[in-house]
């Protein structure tokens, strides 16, 4: 039994689909929203399975990896997330690199020698590492409009992963992967597969709803942005906050989309021009984790805003 198992963003389902274009085969899909980042704990496998892993925390996964592990599964494992202490075991083959201007699909881009690096250009821009997009794709020659498509690409795939669940979403991201599995090469792609203009024009109308929302100055070094209670505003959060990042490099930014339960869902952008502590800024709050350059908390109830507002404004 084979597993391809991957983060809903743009990162992980560049990364898989390039792993998939190298060595295709029959695997069992596990994926879901961007936050749903406990994936390893759906599959069950033992000796003889083969389990592919893209864009998702080691650190969250650790318990059930050790479970495949110990129950003579091998594991392939792509991230840039937060890992903890990285197991040592003969069935473990870990690509896993924390530095601030890498994602998992440049790690497969790696891996795999440049074979579909084109890819990989389209995930960094998704994950908003914008000079490394353009760094790893000076040898592929692109002129100024194909590099653009590979843009806007990759950020409306990573936008499309944004929501409380499956409901929230343009298309869920086993059927997105499915209609990228004849592509080998994403301008293609964005050329022929009609999804993608939904999807672009998807983004583009959540990003004015969003614009026209007050933002709240945290000091001098951060904003913050509450949304309402509304799956365009789900959807939009972590695009909008890559988006402020940009615009504002010099801080940080925080855009909370609020749940139907009351407690809010924060996206988080360390400044671009530093791209360090927004994972443990959000670490420090129960479900909260991510990497250095950005992070989210899963759930953030009202009475501790406060709380997250003085470390927000700390921790640049």
């Amino acid at each position: 039994m084979h597993f391809d198992v991957f983060n809903g963003d743009a990162d992980g389902l560049c990364a898989i689909h390039q792993l998939r274009l190298a060595t295709p085969r029959e695997a069992t899909l596990v994926t879901g929203v961007k936050r749903d980042i406990a994936l390893l704990e759906r599959v069950q496998a033992g000796a003889g399975a083969l389990i592919r892993v893209c864009d998702i925390s080691l650190d969250r996964n650790r318990p059930a990896l050790l479970r495949l592990l110990a129950a003579g599964a091998q594991v392939s494992y792509f991230d840039h997330h937060f890992a903890g202490e990285i197991p040592e075991h003969p069935g473990l083959h870990a690509r896993i690199d924390l530095a601030p201007e890498v994602c998992s699909s440049l790690l497969v881009d790696r891996e795999l020698g440049g074979r579909f690096r084109a890819w990989a250009v389209t995930a960094a821009f998704g994950d908003n590492l914008h000079a490394a997009a353009e760094a790893a794709a000076r040898p592929l020659d692109l002129d100024a409009p194909a590099l653009a498509t590979l843009r806007s690409l990759g950020e409306s795939l990573n936008y499309n992963s944004y929501g409380l669940g499956e409901a929230d979403l343009r298309i869920h991201p086993t059927a997105l992967l499915a209609r990228m599995a004849p592509f080998a090469d994403p301008l293609a792609f964005a050329a022929e597969e009609p999804i993608v203009a939904a999807l672009v024009e998807g983004m583009r109308e959540d990003l004015a709803r969003a614009r026209a929302v007050a933002r709240i100055d945290v000091g001098h070094a951060a904003s913050l942005t509450i949304l309402p209670d509304a799956a365009w505003a789900r959807r939009v959060s972590g695009i909008f906050g890559n988006e402020l990042a940009r615009a504002e490099p010099a801080r940080g930014h925080a855009v909370a989309a609020t749940l139907p339960d009351g407690t809010l869902r924060l996206s988080v952008r360390a400044p671009l021009q530093r791209r360090t502590g927004a994972g443990a800024l959000c670490r420090r709050f129960p479900t909260g984790g991510g990497r250095e350059a950005a992070g989210g908390v899963d759930h953030l109830p009202v009475d501790a805003l406060d709380a997250f507002l003085r470390a927000l404004g700390e921790a640049w």
